[in-house]
């Protein structure tokens, strides 16, 4: 598959987005939606999906260190199908253990975080 791919941090609050591309296997920050009680702002994603014409969705899926879900996996997952329901695109969840932390040493400011650690759960679907 070539094109490109957008990744999702998942948040009750805002979800991270980053944009990526199959061919260069790289990603970067895109932007940061709102949420509300984890129902995102759908107007705002509807343009980004018609701005990116996205192939692939990828979401971040919060698992304990144990690998046993978190209390955020179910939503996350909800979200998952919700976006392949909507957009009728083909979304993988990715185990984004640590992405939070790693975007918090790659960020300049706390703005910032969820769409870099979009970007790091891109970066880990693009190399795994």
């Amino acid at each position: 598959m070539s094109g490109v791919i957008l990744g999702f941090d998942f948040g009750v609050k805002k979800i991270g987005i980053a944009v990526g591309q199959q061919v260069t296997r790289t990603a970067n920050p895109l932007t940061i939606i709102r949420a509300r009680d984890g129902i995102p702002d759908w107007d705002a994603l509807d343009d980004i999906m018609n701005e990116w014409q996205p192939q692939q969705l990828v979401v971040g899926l919060p698992l304990n260190m144990d690998d046993t879900p978190s209390d955020m996996s179910a939503l996350a997952e909800k979200f998952g199908r919700r976006l392949n329901g909507r957009y009728n695109l083909p979304v993988e969840m990715m185990d984004e253990r640590l992405s939070t932390f790693e975007a918090q040493q790659r960020a300049e400011g706390e703005e910032t975080v969820d769409a870099i650690a979009a970007t790091v759960i891109l970066e880990s679907w693009l190399t795994r």
